[in-house]
């Protein structure tokens, strides 16, 4: 009985190592490859370098410090507000960013920075979700804090996500397809003359400036006005904050607070085409403006504004839902001039 239990032992034994040859190890391959296809994503580059660049600031060097989706650093420009304030600012948005990351992006800023404000980006489309695996993926792919990612995903993560993300081929498919269905797309046209059906390019330019801040000159592509606009079918009457989102909204706010940070919410516009399909936007704005209340914490919607000051056009636009660099300019224009308003936000001199 000994002899066939050692006997039955070392097969199932046997098993897990051919199971582990057979699958895990090529399931770890392709999921390396998986991840350089993702290295090549622009955005991702983008990323990367806004976090070198916040690594190298000399300890508490900033004033104000920008955080949010892509929404926050296609629209809040440091610059501006430095040559206009007198501050040391910087853009940490990171794309689709929700609350969730937000809370522990703002952990990561105070270890090394004391901002006095905090501009947090509040974008409709990630504070309805519960969790976003792609976002996070994208902030831990630039947090250099281990023992913070550790606790993001104890916390944050549910369970069967937890497993996608330690299985590489799950946590960058997204990045791969879209690679290589560019790449094959390429080798056709190269190889067999084989073109799809030409479509209007951007024209412009669009880069990493400085500051974390994205520069971008480009237009809204004609279909963007009707065809792919994004926002065709939403209606704010469907729509509603999630309640584990809001609680890390309040949990950002008692963060600056404890640190002496003053926080403002603030909406980034979408395009005047977007705004005119998209129903029921006072919902939406309600919702969000409730939260800021519950926490007295100042609330700008540029949707709304844009909508009582005529501050934009279309051609303001990179997209149906972000700004290009002329709007920009207006959008932070009118911002400082709000901030210069509001009493105890900075002094004469902030500068560090």
């Amino acid at each position: 009985m000994r002899e066939n239990s050692f006997i039955s032992n070392f097969k199932f034994l046997m098993r897990l190592i051919v199971f582990f040859l057979c699958v895990a190890v090529p399931a770890q391959y392709v999921g390396i490859l998986y991840q350089k296809a993702a290295e090549q994503n622009k955005i991702n580059a983008f990323t990367q370098k806004r976090f070198e660049d916040f690594y190298a600031l000399p300890e508490n060097s900033l004033d104000m410090v920008f955080i949010g989706s892509s929404h926050s650093y296609c629209t809040f420009d440091p610059e501006i507000f430095d040559k206009e304030l007198g501050t040391s600012s910087f853009q940490m948005g990171t794309p689709l960013q929700h609350a969730d990351t937000t809370y522990y992006l703002l952990r990561e800023i105070y270890q090394t920075q004391t901002p006095k404000v905090v501009v947090m980006e509040a974008y409709w489309d990630v504070l309805d979700d519960d969790f976003e695996m792609k976002q996070a993926n994208s902030f831990f792919e630039v947090l250099e804090n281990p023992e913070l990612k550790k606790e993001y995903i104890k916390k944050v993560f549910p369970m069967g996500e937890k497993m996608k993300y330690f299985l590489l081929p799950i946590r960058f498919q997204r990045d791969y397809f879209a690679y290589e269905a560019n790449e094959m797309e390429k080798h056709l046209e190269e190889t067999y003359g084989v073109h799809k059906k030409q479509k209007e390019t951007q024209k412009g330019q669009e880069y990493y400036r400085s500051k974390g801040y994205v520069y971008c000159d480009m237009g809204m592509l004609p279909d963007e006005y009707d065809l792919t606009n994004q926002f065709k079918n939403l209606d704010g009457k469907k729509w509603s904050i999630s309640k584990k989102q809001a609680n890390y909204v309040r949990k950002i706010a008692q963060l600056c607070e404890e640190k002496g940070s003053k926080l403002v919410l603030v909406t980034a516009p979408v395009a005047n085409v977007s705004m005119d399909y998209i129903k029921n936007y006072d919902k939406i704005h309600n919702h969000i403006e409730e939260l800021s209340k519950e926490l007295s914490v100042p609330y700008l919607d540029y949707n709304v504004i844009n909508q009582q000051e005529n501050l934009l056009s279309n051609e303001n636009f990179r997209d149906d839902a972000h700004l290009n660099d002329s709007g920009v300019i207006i959008v932070d224009k009118h911002f400082i001039s709000w901030l210069k308003e509001q009493s105890g936000f900075f002094s004469e001199n902030v500068s560090h």
